[in-house]
């Protein structure tokens, strides 16, 4: 980045995972990585329209959540990598898991079922993170083991009447994911390229001139990204535990750094106002807050 270095704001610790599921995961996901993470590592986190909040425990296949005022239970532990969860407007929880697809998970009971696995046939490489415009249209990163070294990431759309397309297919590791409610304008983290890229969409979703908007440096790389109410963007830096606050221009205007580990992984906005700002810390198995300055936008699942 070079601008000046945005005013600070230190976050809390909200939760913590219970001790009984800190045992480090023995899984078939951790032993593919290349780091070797041997701990809980939280994702996905999202509140449903009674401000229950969810998250995710990729590698030990645990969706868990918090009631208002309450503690952390599990709500399902099941053979997958569940990483993003969106819920849509009519109260099913999405899934993106990295070993299955695109998956729904009953809020209630917490019983899994698919809901898309392969795209025309094709296996996805390891899907990340998704989200929602207005219409009802899904958005989601397919990343698997992509970076620099092998650019080819992708970005899928899937109609609301089904229809399924991908609309990019040269990211280096496409991570999070956000919408402009119109559908007109896309956002995605390319992790290993370390920025955030700006993609115009056309009718029907096709992409038009997409750019490097945000150039990030240090860390891990952005990881998950919410959009901001005034087109801003929050973006959760892993590797710095910090998540920066950018303006609809693309200029840092706030960062909020984390008292707990470096590994900042995902973000959502709660509260009345939408300026409560949380986020999963996978080093430590913690979920943190802050207040900001500006709102996160109002999401599908909640207009």
């Amino acid at each position: 980045m070079l601008f000046r270095e945005p005013p600070i704001v230190e976050a809390t610790v909200f939760a913590t995972l219970p001790e009984a599921y800190l045992e480090p995961p023995n899984t078939e996901w951790a032993d593919g990585q290349a780091s070797a993470p041997r701990h809980p590592l939280l994702e996905g986190p999202v509140f449903d329209r009674d401000g229950t909040f969810y998250f995710t425990d990729i590698p030990a296949g645990r969706i868990f959540r918090v009631p208002p005022g309450g503690e952390v239970t599990l709500l399902t532990e099941y053979d997958g990598w569940p990483n993003g969860l969106k819920f849509h407007r009519d109260g099913r929880l999405f899934v993106a898991d990295n070993k299955h697809g695109i998956m729904l998970v009953d809020p209630v009971n917490g019983r899994v079922t698919p809901y898309l696995q392969r795209a025309h046939l094709e296996r996805f490489r390891g899907v990340n993170d998704l989200c929602f415009d207005d219409a009802g249209n899904l958005y989601f990163t397919d990343q698997g083991n992509t970076g620099l070294d092998d650019p080819t990431g992708r970005v899928f759309r899937v109609a609301a009447d089904g229809t399924i397309q991908c609309i990019l297919s040269n990211v280096p590791s496409p991570n999070g994911i956000v919408v402009t409610p119109d559908g007109r304008l896309l956002f995605v983290a390319a992790m290993r390229a370390n920025s955030i890229w700006r993609v115009p969409l056309l009718k029907h979703g096709a992409p038009c001139k997409a750019g490097n908007f945000i150039q990030l440096s240090g860390g891990g790389g952005p990881d998950g990204i919410a959009l901001m109410e005034d087109g801003g963007l929050a973006i959760a830096h892993i590797g710095l535990g910090t998540v920066w606050i950018f303006d609809a221009a693309g200029r840092p205007i706030e960062q909020v750094r984390s008292p707990a580990g470096q590994a900042t992984t995902n973000i959502a906005f709660g509260g009345p106002d939408r300026r409560d700002l949380y986020i999963t810390e996978a080093a430590t198995a913690s979920i943190l807050v802050a207040r900001t300055s500006g709102a996160g936008a109002r999401l599908f699942s909640h207009s």
